[in-house]
């Protein structure tokens, strides 16, 4: 652990103004703060503060970063509070430590909902200053480099499977790639510890095998470059145990099949001499075909650039070989966090269009699935690279599509796709996209995202813009029945009522906007009782609470669809609750419920089908008989009197046929649920006027 003049002395070297007053007394209010608390690995909890802003220090950060580092724990453990920081710190760093800090009251969600907030917060602090991230990542690695100290497994695996989740591909999206494969070899030996020792005892062998292999290696090419006029320095390593399992596991291989275990850096003074390196490399050895790849041209998201080669070293031996200048190691190592000691507080040059991706995703996502699922999608990585006719580039995961590729360039071109050609042809919107296509945007001046689009979209820009866009669109169909069933509450109320009532209302009711009411009338969330109260309190006193409502009598709700979206019941089998049914919806039109056995869901097979069940709130649904009566006096009158009994109100009747002795009829009757229809199929099944009587 540093000590107090260690760590301050260390902020000097780099940063002589440095407020030496103000880190001594983060140091010292940390310490205090956290007392006597301790790890699970029985160190004192300042340790751990302590080391994290260490770590900020090797990337030779700013005072605030530093000190936010020191105190980032000490809302969440301590009696601290944001106030305090910032009496004591200034508002900047109370702002960054605010946003480093975890939601305190999320402790009692479910975990993925306390993951999702947690991670909601923690992007739109990150958004207002990627200082948030930096150290948000340094105090996830400082937790994984002591997580084998914590006893409970399940709680290890937890924190591992989040860090190769979210933490790890993070600090690969802003460039920090030592953080990157530390922590994703501390997580893969946390969850896989049989594949991690296995592979690690192989590397240990192959080291103890090859004599020296990789530096007679790195060697023989600065050798071959500087015989080509060229001054480099090289470095060979082996991949680590976490990727070698991946190739392992993406190509189906066994350990001795995976051919390119060594990787070598070759660190040249200027980008020319890089292309010439190359060159060299590759008219001394056999490259690899599709295995090289420029992204000193072409940038990766993150600001990343090298070119990247593999070659058939001697005895078919793949070695991988990256070529790059000194300053661009420095910023491929340690990415914003580099490039933030020579820029400080230049928000825009943090601001990368990745990270406002994510925080569209934030505003889009519904819940705490959506936003966990839309941001995995976001930050992971395997890249291709796609143009705009134009010539924009934009890089997108592998699989990514035409719909990806627009919402990449524009939320609302995204939102006003109708098609798109790939290279100059028309293609399927569902079509992946190559390395290097040209993709042009169709527009459509009344196009709307399709809900099968979900299907084969991958980017979680993309899935989070599409649902947002569905849920509104239901939300104004919900709203716009809630209108109507609005005028028929209001019509009860023994007052006339106005912008001034309503506003009271929704001010009872505790909503801001009229559309939050008439949705929430739509979608049965309140009750007329509970809308003629807030209208006018008191004016239902004398109703019972059994009372039924004449003009509401009918009510039909169906669970599986957004609350009260638009929907019909299917006139070709008329499903009454009871039934097992399902959705038919294609585009532009109302969701049709059938009937499981419906012989028309044959035609149904290029639409959405929806698995749908009743809601609670379900009565008055028509149900369809053909009964055929004894053609004699009497007979139709007792058939009605079973349906007065069995208290079902007959909207319809239609004689079909007269074929003396019998006479045939299609009767649709307002029934309460499936049980209900039977009961009365057994009743006139019984009577003596009955010949026959089944559901139609």
């Amino acid at each position: 652990m540093l000590r107090q003049y260690e760590l301050v002395e260390k902020v000097k070297t780099y940063d002589p103004d440095a407020d030496e007053a103000a880190l001594n007394r983060a140091y010292v209010y940390t310490v205090q703060k956290h007392g006597t608390q301790k790890r699970a690995s029985g160190d004192p909890y300042f340790s751990h503060p302590i080391e994290v802003a260490g770590l900020m220090t090797d990337l030779q950060l700013d005072q605030e970063t530093i000190i936010t580092a020191l105190l980032h724990d000490t809302v969440e453990d301590t009696l601290a509070t944001i106030d305090d920081i910032e009496q004591h710190f200034g508002p900047e760093v109370a702002r960054l430590v605010d946003g480093v800090t975890k939601l305190s009251k999320i402790e009692a969600m479910p975990e993925n909902e306390r993951a999702a907030e947690n991670l909601r917060k923690f992007l739109l602090a990150m958004s207002e200053d990627i200082r948030v991230l930096l150290v948000k990542l340094a105090d996830r690695l400082h937790n994984m480099r002591t997580l084998h100290f914590i006893k409970k497994p399940e709680k290890r695996q937890r924190i591992a499977r989040e860090t190769m989740d979210i933490y790890a591909p993070l600090a690969e999206r802003v460039g920090m790639y030592e953080y990157m494969r530390e922590m994703q070899a501390l997580a893969f030996r946390e969850l896989e510890p049989e594949a991690y020792t296995t592979i690690t005892k192989r590397l240990e062998q192959l080291r103890s095998q090859d004599g020296g292999q990789v530096d007679a290696i790195a060697l023989r090419i600065k050798q071959c470059l500087a015989e080509a006029g060229l001054k480099v320095e090289v470095m060979g390593r082996e991949k680590h145990p976490y990727s070698i399992w991946l190739k392992m596991s993406e190509r189906h291989v066994s350990f001795e099949q995976v051919t390119d275990i060594m990787a070598f850096r070759v660190i040249t003074d200027s980008e020319t001499d890089c292309y010439r390196a190359l060159g060299v490399l590759h008219t001394t050895w056999q490259f690899l075909p599709g295995r090289f790849k420029d992204y000193i041209s072409t940038p990766k998201t993150n600001g990343y650039r090298s070119l990247h080669t593999s070659l058939m070293y001697e005895n078919s031996m793949r070695v991988e070989v990256q070529i790059r200048t000194r300053e661009m190691h420095r910023r491929n190592e340690f990415g914003l966090a580099a490039h933030w000691a020579y820029k400080q507080h230049d928000k825009a040059d943090g601001q990368v269009g990745w990270l406002r991706d994510l925080i569209e995703i934030v505003d889009a996502s519904h819940d705490a699935e959506e936003l966990l699922e839309h941001t995995r999608m976001a930050i992971y990585q395997d890249r291709i690279f796609a143009f705009t006719p134009k010539g924009a580039l934009f890089q997108l995961p592998k699989g990514a599509t035409s719909v990806d590729f627009a919402f990449a360039v524009h939320t609302d071109l995204g939102l006003a796709t109708v098609g798109a050609k790939i290279n100059g042809r028309h293609m399927p919107l569902r079509t992946p996209l190559d390395n290097g296509d040209v993709v042009e945007i169709i527009k459509g001046t009344n196009a709307e995202p399709q809900l099968s689009w979900l299907g084969f979209v991958v980017t979680g820009k993309a899935r989070a813009a599409i649902r947002r866009s569905v849920r509104m669109k239901e939300r104004a169909e919900v709203a716009s029945i809630g209108e109507k069933l609005f005028d028929e509450i209001a019509a009860r109320v023994p007052a006339r009522i106005g912008k001034k009532a309503i506003k009271v209302a929704l001010e009872r009711l505790e909503m801001e906007e009229p559309e939050d009411l008439m949705f929430a009338i739509g979608a049965a969330k309140l009750s007329d009782r509970e809308v003629m109260e807030a209208l006018v309190p008191g004016c239902t006193a004398d109703l019972e609470e059994d009372e039924e409502w004449p003009s509401r009598e009918r009510v039909i709700s169906i669970r599986g669809l957004t609350p009260g979206v638009a929907f019909e019941l299917a006139t070709c089998c008329h499903p009454v609750p009871g039934d097992r049914i399902v959705g038919i919806r294609r585009k532009g039109e109302t969701v049709l419920v059938h009937a499981i056995d419906c012989l028309e869901l044959a035609n149904g097979v290029d639409t959405d089908w929806l698995d749908l069940s009743w809601g609670k709130r379900s009565q008055g649904a028509v149900g369809r008989l053909g009964v055929t009566l004894y053609d004699r006096p009497g007979t139709l009158a007792e058939m009605a009197g079973i349906f007065a009994q069995n208290k079902a109100n007959v909207t319809s009747l239609l004689q079909t046929q007269l074929d003396h002795p019998f006479t045939s009829y299609e009767i649709a009757a307002e029934v309460q649920d499936l049980a209900h229809l039977t009961r009365i199929l057994s009743a006139l099944r019984a009577s003596d006027a009955v010949a026959q009587a089944e559901r139609m």
